[in-house]
């Protein structure tokens, strides 16, 4: 077994909270850092031309190609589950929208950790503090910081009609979806700089490489935790066939995200004990919590066939399109090859009962069967809108020991009723945006779920048809208050019931956020590496 030494502080992940952790922790020269990564350190071009995502999800190059568990809220469907691979993690292929979620969410946290520092107020400035914000520093942005946040460089009629429809529906326009309340629609916000996607190993590792006391490995796939009586002293990791261990002086930080982060938490014999035991895995520490609470945002992706009007269908369809759309991109860095997957957002209540939006629209001019698929040759826009606080959970389970194989992920979508009475609320509420006059001389025709699907009941049938993933998994490691059995870690991001080890990444959400959950998750590691150097310092 290949020893790597010994190092101050080791991050277990190189993705979006791992990147921000190791530029951060590194900042001391007094201490040193290794980062560990799972994948490799990818410069292929497509995680660079923001609309390589369409490359990018679904390849073994930059995605590890999970699969759920047959869901039975989608009618026993399983469906890709796409978590990105490489240093930048998930942000080398994501959506690359700039969104907080609302302030309830984190005055939440702190209500249910019983910590402060975990409300709006608080994270604030940790949002700032990351953010370089395309119109400069105000109340609510920052300017300067790692995190580029910066207008889309396209337009579309088809998403300007829809946009005027929902506000004769009664939602209203809104400048800016970051400032605690993002009730409103408007064009999305993107992490791109100048027409490139912005990750998170562009904005805060590429600037700090040169480091001497920064160590990065790549290709490290992190097997277990070494676990020495309540303390964890670092990690074993493999590097191809060859088995390594690196320890720990201070922390061992899991950065590992929402799947990887419980995966390495139950093969180290932390979990829940009677699940550990059916594995013939020793229990070095009971947490029942560990893999559990998982939380997603399902969308459901109604496609309305337009007439008279563009959508990018008819222009991928054609030679002379994707030539422009080449040209467009190649001179100006401007146009369909700039798209993130939505364009224009929106954020509405279910009904007037709801004290806050409690769904978010993704709209696109364009449509497909399922992802991975040429779009259709028919012009058509698509709806998504998904539930931003499901009441439904699930769970992340290893299958066995090996590190290499896939853990179970079942979602538990639409497992509760409530999920599926909002599901069928929310097909209700594209209905009526569409049946709008804005959108009425582009004659909309529903393809998908289907204009038959009339009554509540078969309108959440309907949901489990058309539902899908949008890839925000959290929860799995949430952090809560001691008398909380299902925490896993404290509001400092500990381990309950061990000693040096921390979590940092969208495992610790308590409850997901309102929107999407990239820039929380950065938040969260600038906050996570705030408290971990405090506790160095004391």
């Amino acid at each position: 077994m290949k020893n790597f030494g010994d190092f101050d502080y080791i991050v277990v992940g190189g993705g979006a909270a791992g990147c921000v952790l190791a530029n951060r922790l590194s900042a001391d020269p007094h201490v040193t850092v290794l980062l560990l990564e799972a994948g490799n350190d990818e410069k292929w071009i497509w995680t660079k031309i923001p609309v390589g995502y369409l490359y990018c999800i679904n390849n073994p190059r930059t995605d590890w190609c999970y699969k759920t568990e047959p869901e039975p809220g989608l009618n026993g469907r399983s469906i890709i589950y796409a978590r990105g691979k490489g240093l930048g993690g998930s942000t080398l292929i994501n959506a690359m929208l700039y969104l907080r979620g609302q302030a309830r969410d984190y005055d939440g946290w702190a209500e249910i950790t019983g910590d402060s520092g975990w409300s709006w107020n608080s994270v604030l400035p940790h949002f700032k503090l990351v953010e370089d914000y395309w119109q400069g520093a105000n109340r609510v942005h920052g300017a300067g910081g790692e995190w580029r946040v910066e207008q889309q460089r396209l337009s579309w009629a088809v998403l300007d009609r829809f946009a005027e429809a929902a506000v004769q529906a009664g939602i209203p326009p809104t400048p800016d979806f970051n400032g605690g309340d993002n009730l409103g629609v408007s064009q999305f916000e993107v992490n791109q700089k100048r027409g490139t996607r912005w990750s998170s190993v562009r904005g805060f590792l590429d600037p700090v490489r040169q480091r001497s006391n920064l160590r990065i490995v790549t290709g490290a796939l992190s097997d277990r935790l070494l676990v020495k009586e309540r303390h964890i002293g670092g990690i074993q990791f493999r590097i191809g066939n060859e088995s390594c261990i690196a320890h720990s002086r201070i922390e061992t930080i899991l950065a590992a995200g929402s799947i990887g982060s419980p995966a390495i938490l139950q093969r180290s014999g932390i979990g829940d004990p009677d699940f550990l035991q059916e594995h013939g895995i020793a229990v070095a520490h009971a947490l029942p919590g560990v893999g559990r609470n998982l939380q997603d945002h399902l969308q459901l992706r109604s496609i309305y066939k337009v007439q008279g009007i563009k959508t990018l269908n008819q222009q991928a369809h054609s030679l002379w399109g994707k030539a422009m759309m080449g040209l467009e991109y190649a001179f100006f860095r401007r146009g369909p090859l700039t798209m993130a997957p939505s364009q224009l957002g929106l954020f509405a209540r279910s009904d007037d009962s709801v004290a806050s939006p409690d769904l978010e629209y993704h709209v696109q001019p364009l449509s497909l069967d399922k992802f991975g698929e040429p779009v259709h040759r028919f012009p058509a826009f698509t709806a998504s809108v998904c539930n931003l606080r499901p009441q439904s959970r699930g769970r992340i389970e290893i299958r066995d020991r090996d590190p290499a194989s896939a853990p179970k992920i079942a979602l538990g979508y639409l497992s509760h009723d409530e999920d599926r009475r909002i599901a069928a609320k929310a097909l209700r509420l594209t209905r009526r945006i569409v049946a709008q006059s804005a959108l009425a001389p582009y004659k909309p025709v529903e393809y998908l779920p289907g204009a038959e699907f009339t009554t509540d009941e078969q309108l959440a049938y309907a949901a489990g048809n058309i539902g899908t993933t949008i890839f925000h998994p959290v929860g799995t490691c949430k952090m809560g208050r001691a008398d909380d059995p299902s925490a896993v870690t404290d509001a400092a991001l500990r381990l309950r019931g061990m000693t040096g080890l921390r979590i940092v990444d969208a495992s610790i959400m308590p409850n997901i956020t309102s929107g999407n959950t990239s820039s929380p998750t950065i938040m969260i590691a600038e906050r996570g590496a705030q408290l971990i150097r405090a506790a160095r310092r004391r």
